[in-house]
Protein backbone atom coordinates (compact mmCIF):
# COMPACT_ATOMS: atom_id res chain seq x y z
CA UNK A 1 0.00 0.00 0.00
CA UNK A 2 1.44 3.33 -1.15
CA UNK A 3 1.46 5.35 2.47
CA UNK A 4 -0.40 8.62 2.81
CA UNK A 5 2.10 11.66 4.38
CA UNK A 6 1.89 15.25 3.06
CA UNK A 7 2.23 18.56 4.69
CA UNK A 8 1.37 21.94 3.16
CA UNK A 9 5.36 21.81 1.55
CA UNK A 10 4.05 18.87 -0.62
CA UNK A 11 1.27 21.36 -2.50
CA UNK A 12 3.90 23.97 -2.73
CA UNK A 13 6.80 21.97 -4.37
CA UNK A 14 4.54 19.81 -6.05
CA UNK A 15 6.08 16.41 -4.52
CA UNK A 16 4.71 13.66 -2.35
CA UNK A 17 6.65 13.57 0.67
CA UNK A 18 7.42 16.80 2.60
CA UNK A 19 11.10 15.25 2.01
CA UNK A 20 13.79 17.09 0.67
CA UNK A 21 17.81 15.57 -0.47
CA UNK A 22 19.93 18.77 0.99
CA UNK A 23 22.05 20.35 -1.62
CA UNK A 24 25.80 19.13 -1.02
CA UNK A 25 28.68 20.29 -2.44
CA UNK A 26 31.90 17.96 -3.30
CA UNK A 27 32.14 19.03 -6.93
CA UNK A 28 28.86 17.35 -7.73
CA UNK A 29 30.12 14.02 -5.84
CA UNK A 30 27.50 14.55 -2.99
CA UNK A 31 24.26 14.77 -5.32
CA UNK A 32 25.01 13.21 -8.61
CA UNK A 33 22.56 13.15 -11.36
CA UNK A 34 21.38 9.12 -10.14
CA UNK A 35 20.75 10.56 -6.29
CA UNK A 36 19.03 13.53 -7.34
CA UNK A 37 16.46 11.97 -9.93
CA UNK A 38 16.53 9.02 -7.06
CA UNK A 39 15.00 11.16 -4.41
CA UNK A 40 12.38 12.88 -6.95
CA UNK A 41 11.05 9.61 -8.28
CA UNK A 42 10.38 8.31 -4.75
CA UNK A 43 8.47 11.21 -4.05
CA UNK A 44 10.96 13.80 -2.43
CA UNK A 45 12.76 16.94 -3.69
CA UNK A 46 16.08 16.09 -5.28
CA UNK A 47 18.79 18.94 -4.72
CA UNK A 48 21.90 19.36 -6.89
CA UNK A 49 24.65 20.68 -5.21
CA UNK A 50 25.86 23.45 -7.56
CA UNK A 51 28.97 24.91 -5.83
CA UNK A 52 31.96 24.03 -6.85
CA UNK A 53 30.60 22.55 -10.30
CA UNK A 54 31.61 25.01 -13.19
CA UNK A 55 28.84 26.67 -15.13
CA UNK A 56 28.81 23.90 -18.04
CA UNK A 57 29.23 21.21 -15.84
CA UNK A 58 26.09 22.75 -13.42
CA UNK A 59 24.13 23.06 -16.62
CA UNK A 60 25.03 19.01 -17.90
CA UNK A 61 24.41 17.87 -14.50
CA UNK A 62 20.97 19.35 -14.46
CA UNK A 63 20.22 17.89 -17.81
CA UNK A 64 21.19 14.99 -16.56
CA UNK A 65 18.92 14.77 -13.89
CA UNK A 66 16.30 16.07 -15.97
CA UNK A 67 16.80 12.90 -18.46
CA UNK A 68 16.25 10.61 -15.06
CA UNK A 69 12.82 12.14 -14.12
CA UNK A 70 10.10 14.73 -14.72
CA UNK A 71 9.47 14.86 -11.18
CA UNK A 72 10.83 18.39 -9.32
CA UNK A 73 14.27 19.35 -8.64
CA UNK A 74 15.83 21.95 -7.11
CA UNK A 75 19.76 23.57 -7.36
CA UNK A 76 21.45 24.65 -3.84
CA UNK A 77 24.56 27.75 -4.66
CA UNK A 78 26.36 29.52 -1.62
CA UNK A 79 25.95 33.03 -2.14
CA UNK A 80 28.69 34.36 -0.18
CA UNK A 81 28.04 37.93 0.46
CA UNK A 82 31.38 39.22 3.16
CA UNK A 83 34.08 38.25 0.45
CA UNK A 84 36.45 41.54 0.95
CA UNK A 85 36.49 44.08 -2.41
CA UNK A 86 40.18 43.69 -2.89
CA UNK A 87 40.04 39.54 -2.93
CA UNK A 88 41.48 39.01 -6.35
CA UNK A 89 39.29 36.59 -8.48
CA UNK A 90 41.12 33.67 -9.79
CA UNK A 91 42.61 31.00 -8.00
CA UNK A 92 46.03 31.63 -9.22
CA UNK A 93 45.94 35.58 -8.25
CA UNK A 94 44.89 33.96 -4.65
CA UNK A 95 47.62 31.08 -4.30
CA UNK A 96 49.50 34.15 -5.22
CA UNK A 97 48.60 36.68 -2.36
CA UNK A 98 48.67 33.27 -0.02
CA UNK A 99 52.47 32.75 -0.88
CA UNK A 100 52.53 36.73 -0.12
CA UNK A 101 50.62 37.07 2.80
CA UNK A 102 51.06 33.81 4.75
CA UNK A 103 53.77 32.05 4.08
CA UNK A 104 53.67 29.90 7.06
CA UNK A 105 50.49 28.93 6.17
CA UNK A 106 51.51 27.61 2.78
CA UNK A 107 54.62 26.51 4.08
CA UNK A 108 52.24 24.70 6.90
CA UNK A 109 50.15 22.60 4.11
CA UNK A 110 53.11 21.23 2.31
CA UNK A 111 54.59 19.89 4.98
CA UNK A 112 51.21 17.69 6.13
CA UNK A 113 51.86 16.34 2.21
CA UNK A 114 55.27 15.65 2.69
CA UNK A 115 54.87 13.77 6.05
CA UNK A 116 51.92 11.86 4.55
CA UNK A 117 53.83 10.59 1.32
CA UNK A 118 52.64 12.75 -1.52
CA UNK A 119 53.06 16.01 -2.97
CA UNK A 120 50.68 19.17 -4.68
CA UNK A 121 48.71 18.73 -7.54
CA UNK A 122 47.00 21.83 -7.38
CA UNK A 123 43.20 21.95 -8.75
CA UNK A 124 43.21 22.72 -12.40
CA UNK A 125 40.47 25.07 -13.22
CA UNK A 126 40.47 28.78 -12.69
CA UNK A 127 37.05 29.04 -11.96
CA UNK A 128 36.25 33.21 -10.76
CA UNK A 129 36.40 33.62 -6.74
CA UNK A 130 32.02 34.02 -6.22
CA UNK A 131 32.18 37.45 -5.54
CA UNK A 132 28.76 39.76 -4.56
CA UNK A 133 30.62 43.01 -5.17
CA UNK A 134 32.92 42.77 -8.51
CA UNK A 135 35.90 44.22 -8.60
CA UNK A 136 34.88 47.66 -10.73
CA UNK A 137 31.92 47.88 -7.71
CA UNK A 138 29.16 46.33 -9.75
CA UNK A 139 26.46 43.78 -8.35
CA UNK A 140 26.14 40.48 -10.37
CA UNK A 141 23.33 41.29 -12.55
CA UNK A 142 25.08 43.99 -14.22
CA UNK A 143 28.33 43.92 -15.71
CA UNK A 144 30.25 41.22 -13.81
CA UNK A 145 30.00 37.72 -14.99
CA UNK A 146 32.01 35.74 -11.95
CA UNK A 147 31.45 32.20 -11.83
CA UNK A 148 28.76 32.40 -9.39
CA UNK A 149 26.51 34.89 -11.72
CA UNK A 150 27.19 31.99 -14.45
CA UNK A 151 26.32 29.60 -12.28
CA UNK A 152 22.70 31.74 -11.45
CA UNK A 153 22.29 32.39 -15.08
CA UNK A 154 22.45 28.65 -15.94
CA UNK A 155 20.23 27.98 -13.31
CA UNK A 156 17.80 30.72 -14.56
CA UNK A 157 17.64 29.17 -18.02
CA UNK A 158 17.13 25.45 -17.29
CA UNK A 159 14.20 23.34 -16.39
CA UNK A 160 14.71 23.87 -12.43
CA UNK A 161 11.71 24.44 -9.80
CA UNK A 162 13.62 25.25 -7.18
CA UNK A 163 16.62 27.46 -6.15
CA UNK A 164 18.63 27.21 -2.61
CA UNK A 165 20.64 29.26 -1.25
CA UNK A 166 22.50 27.33 0.98
CA UNK A 167 24.74 29.75 2.74
CA UNK A 168 24.54 33.64 2.32
CA UNK A 169 22.37 36.22 1.49
CA UNK A 170 20.03 35.32 -1.70
CA UNK A 171 18.26 38.93 -1.65
CA UNK A 172 20.15 39.25 -5.51
CA UNK A 173 18.90 35.96 -6.93
CA UNK A 174 15.36 36.26 -5.26
CA UNK A 175 14.16 38.63 -8.03
CA UNK A 176 15.51 36.62 -10.73
CA UNK A 177 14.25 33.22 -9.50
CA UNK A 178 10.44 34.45 -8.60
CA UNK A 179 10.46 36.24 -11.42
CA UNK A 180 10.74 32.96 -13.54
CA UNK A 181 8.00 30.71 -11.08
CA UNK A 182 10.67 29.23 -8.99
CA UNK A 183 10.56 28.51 -5.25
CA UNK A 184 13.32 30.04 -2.95
CA UNK A 185 14.59 28.33 -0.10
CA UNK A 186 17.37 30.27 2.59
CA UNK A 187 19.28 28.51 4.95
CA UNK A 188 19.69 29.79 8.02
CA UNK A 189 21.39 28.78 11.80
CA UNK A 190 19.63 31.06 14.15
CA UNK A 191 16.54 32.86 14.20
CA UNK A 192 18.03 36.40 13.79
CA UNK A 193 19.11 34.85 10.31
CA UNK A 194 16.06 33.20 9.44
CA UNK A 195 14.84 36.67 9.65
CA UNK A 196 17.14 38.19 7.28
CA UNK A 197 16.20 35.25 4.80
CA UNK A 198 12.65 36.12 5.16
CA UNK A 199 13.25 39.30 4.51
CA UNK A 200 15.48 38.56 1.24
CA UNK A 201 12.16 37.51 -0.13
CA UNK A 202 12.37 33.25 0.07
CA UNK A 203 9.95 31.18 0.45
CA UNK A 204 11.02 28.42 2.83
CA UNK A 205 13.15 28.97 5.68
CA UNK A 206 15.70 25.84 6.04
CA UNK A 207 16.50 26.35 9.61
CA UNK A 208 19.81 23.85 10.11
CA UNK A 209 21.13 23.03 13.71
CA UNK A 210 24.66 22.24 14.87
CA UNK A 211 24.53 18.47 14.25
CA UNK A 212 23.99 18.89 10.28
CA UNK A 213 27.49 18.21 8.45
CA UNK A 214 28.80 20.64 6.29
CA UNK A 215 28.77 24.32 6.72
CA UNK A 216 26.49 24.28 10.28
CA UNK A 217 26.39 26.97 12.98
CA UNK A 218 26.08 26.75 16.90
CA UNK A 219 22.60 26.28 17.79
CA UNK A 220 21.62 22.44 17.77
CA UNK A 221 18.25 21.34 15.90
CA UNK A 222 15.76 21.04 19.17
CA UNK A 223 15.89 24.80 20.55
CA UNK A 224 16.33 26.16 16.76
CA UNK A 225 13.44 24.55 15.23
CA UNK A 226 10.48 26.27 17.15
CA UNK A 227 12.49 29.41 17.65
CA UNK A 228 12.62 30.05 13.49
CA UNK A 229 9.07 28.38 13.05
CA UNK A 230 8.34 30.87 15.34
CA UNK A 231 10.40 34.34 13.75
CA UNK A 232 9.16 33.53 10.18
CA UNK A 233 5.40 32.35 10.65
CA UNK A 234 3.48 32.16 8.37
CA UNK A 235 6.49 30.85 6.06
CA UNK A 236 7.28 27.08 5.93
CA UNK A 237 9.79 25.78 8.02
CA UNK A 238 12.59 22.80 6.67
CA UNK A 239 14.24 20.98 9.52
CA UNK A 240 17.70 20.14 9.27
CA UNK A 241 20.52 18.53 11.22
CA UNK A 242 20.67 15.17 12.42
CA UNK A 243 18.03 13.47 10.85
CA UNK A 244 18.40 10.21 9.81
CA UNK A 245 15.33 8.36 9.86
CA UNK A 246 11.97 8.57 10.15
CA UNK A 247 11.77 9.27 14.02
CA UNK A 248 13.57 12.61 13.45
CA UNK A 249 11.56 13.33 10.51
CA UNK A 250 8.31 12.69 13.09
CA UNK A 251 10.35 14.78 15.77
CA UNK A 252 10.64 18.01 13.19
CA UNK A 253 7.31 18.11 12.25
CA UNK A 254 6.40 17.96 16.27
CA UNK A 255 8.78 21.12 16.54
CA UNK A 256 6.89 22.94 13.47
CA UNK A 257 8.61 21.81 10.65
CA UNK A 258 6.09 21.55 7.27
CA UNK A 259 9.44 19.19 6.04
CA UNK A 260 13.16 17.97 6.91
CA UNK A 261 16.30 18.58 4.36
CA UNK A 262 18.46 15.62 4.78
CA UNK A 263 21.57 15.20 3.28
CA UNK A 264 23.69 12.62 5.88
CA UNK A 265 21.68 9.92 5.21
CA UNK A 266 21.66 10.30 1.80
CA UNK A 267 24.87 10.18 1.85
CA UNK A 268 25.54 6.44 2.87
CA UNK A 269 23.11 5.42 -0.88
CA UNK A 270 24.50 3.57 -3.30
CA UNK A 271 23.87 6.54 -6.08
CA UNK A 272 26.10 8.86 -3.75
CA UNK A 273 29.13 9.09 -5.87
CA UNK A 274 31.66 10.37 -2.54
CA UNK A 275 34.52 8.14 -2.28
CA UNK A 276 34.32 4.49 -0.16
CA UNK A 277 36.23 6.08 2.18
CA UNK A 278 33.79 8.59 2.92
CA UNK A 279 31.02 6.16 3.12
CA UNK A 280 32.83 3.87 5.36
CA UNK A 281 33.62 6.79 8.28
CA UNK A 282 29.82 7.52 8.09
CA UNK A 283 28.41 3.90 8.26
CA UNK A 284 31.40 2.95 10.92
CA UNK A 285 31.49 6.05 12.80
CA UNK A 286 30.21 7.40 15.94
CA UNK A 287 28.63 10.80 16.17
CA UNK A 288 31.31 12.32 18.07
CA UNK A 289 34.08 11.74 15.07
CA UNK A 290 32.51 14.23 13.20
CA UNK A 291 33.51 17.81 14.68
CA UNK A 292 33.05 21.23 13.50
CA UNK A 293 36.52 23.14 12.47
CA UNK A 294 36.98 26.16 9.95
CA UNK A 295 40.41 24.08 8.45
CA UNK A 296 38.67 23.35 5.18
CA UNK A 297 37.16 25.91 4.10
CA UNK A 298 37.46 28.94 6.68
CA UNK A 299 34.09 28.43 7.59
CA UNK A 300 32.56 26.43 10.45
CA UNK A 301 32.18 23.11 8.54
CA UNK A 302 31.54 19.74 10.36
CA UNK A 303 33.62 16.47 8.65
CA UNK A 304 35.27 13.72 9.62
CA UNK A 305 38.44 14.35 12.58
CA UNK A 306 41.63 13.19 10.62
CA UNK A 307 45.30 13.69 10.92
CA UNK A 308 45.59 16.74 9.00
CA UNK A 309 42.39 18.35 11.07
CA UNK A 310 44.65 17.28 13.97
CA UNK A 311 47.53 18.95 12.45
CA UNK A 312 46.39 22.05 12.43
CA UNK A 313 44.90 21.93 15.86
CA UNK A 314 48.63 21.12 17.29
CA UNK A 315 49.87 23.64 14.93
CA UNK A 316 49.02 27.07 16.87
CA UNK A 317 47.83 28.56 13.34
CA UNK A 318 44.53 30.53 12.77
CA UNK A 319 42.80 29.34 10.16
CA UNK A 320 42.94 31.88 7.07
CA UNK A 321 39.83 33.90 5.92
CA UNK A 322 37.64 33.44 2.67
CA UNK A 323 38.14 32.90 0.13
CA UNK A 324 41.99 31.93 1.03
CA UNK A 325 41.85 28.82 3.33
CA UNK A 326 39.67 27.47 0.67
CA UNK A 327 41.55 27.72 -1.98
CA UNK A 328 44.58 26.61 -0.01
CA UNK A 329 42.66 23.54 1.21
CA UNK A 330 41.05 22.54 -1.52
CA UNK A 331 44.99 22.22 -3.88
CA UNK A 332 45.21 20.20 -0.63
CA UNK A 333 42.13 17.93 -0.82
CA UNK A 334 43.11 17.57 -5.44
CA UNK A 335 46.71 16.51 -3.87
CA UNK A 336 44.94 13.89 -0.99
CA UNK A 337 42.69 12.46 -3.84
CA UNK A 338 45.44 12.10 -6.30
CA UNK A 339 47.25 10.01 -4.22
CA UNK A 340 44.11 8.20 -3.11
CA UNK A 341 44.73 9.20 0.74
CA UNK A 342 40.58 10.18 0.98
CA UNK A 343 41.48 9.39 4.91
CA UNK A 344 42.81 13.26 4.82
CA UNK A 345 40.57 14.64 2.59
CA UNK A 346 37.34 16.87 3.53
CA UNK A 347 34.64 14.45 4.25
CA UNK A 348 31.50 15.96 6.13
CA UNK A 349 28.84 14.75 7.43
CA UNK A 350 26.66 15.56 10.61
CA UNK A 351 26.24 13.70 13.63
CA UNK A 352 23.17 11.44 12.93
CA UNK A 353 26.05 9.38 10.83
CA UNK A 354 26.52 7.70 14.14
CA UNK A 355 22.71 6.13 13.42
CA UNK A 356 23.90 4.84 10.02
CA UNK A 357 25.53 1.16 9.55
CA UNK A 358 24.59 -0.06 5.87
CA UNK A 359 25.15 1.78 2.61
CA UNK A 360 21.76 1.46 0.65
CA UNK A 361 19.54 2.69 -2.04
CA UNK A 362 18.17 6.01 -2.18
CA UNK A 363 14.58 4.29 -2.52
CA UNK A 364 15.10 2.23 0.75
CA UNK A 365 16.24 5.24 2.50
CA UNK A 366 13.72 7.45 1.03
CA UNK A 367 10.84 4.48 2.49
CA UNK A 368 12.30 4.15 5.77
CA UNK A 369 11.58 8.07 6.16
CA UNK A 370 8.29 7.92 5.12
CA UNK A 371 7.07 4.70 6.81
CA UNK A 372 9.44 5.44 10.09
CA UNK A 373 8.09 8.95 10.56
CA UNK A 374 4.11 7.56 9.83
CA UNK A 375 5.05 4.96 12.84
CA UNK A 376 6.86 7.18 14.99
CA UNK A 377 3.59 9.52 14.55
CA UNK A 378 1.51 6.65 15.55
CA UNK A 379 2.91 5.87 18.16
CA UNK A 380 3.33 9.05 20.09
CA UNK A 381 -0.40 9.84 19.55
CA UNK A 382 -1.06 6.15 20.98
CA UNK A 383 1.05 7.61 24.55
CA UNK A 384 -0.93 10.36 24.69
CA UNK A 385 -4.03 10.27 26.41
CA UNK A 386 -6.34 13.32 25.76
Amino acid sequence: MHPVFRTRLCDLLGIEYPIVLAGMGSRGKATPPALVAAVSNAGGLGVIGGSGLEPEQLRDAIRQTRALTDKPIGVDLILPGNIPRDTPLTRSEVRRQIEERYPKHAAFVRNIMTEHGFGPHPVENEFVVANTTGADGSTPGSTNRNMLQQQVDVIMSEDVQVFAAGLGDPSWVTPLALARGMIMMGLAGSPRNAERQKQAGVDIVVAQGYEAGGHTGWIATLPLIPQVVDAVAPMPVLAAGGIINGRGVAGALSLGAAGVWVGTAFLASEECDIHDEHKRQIAEGRSQDFDIRKVYTGKTMRSFKNAAIKAWDDSGLDTLPMPYQKILMDDFNSAAAAADRYDLHSNPAGQGAGGITAIRPAAAIMEDLVTGALAALDDVNAKVET
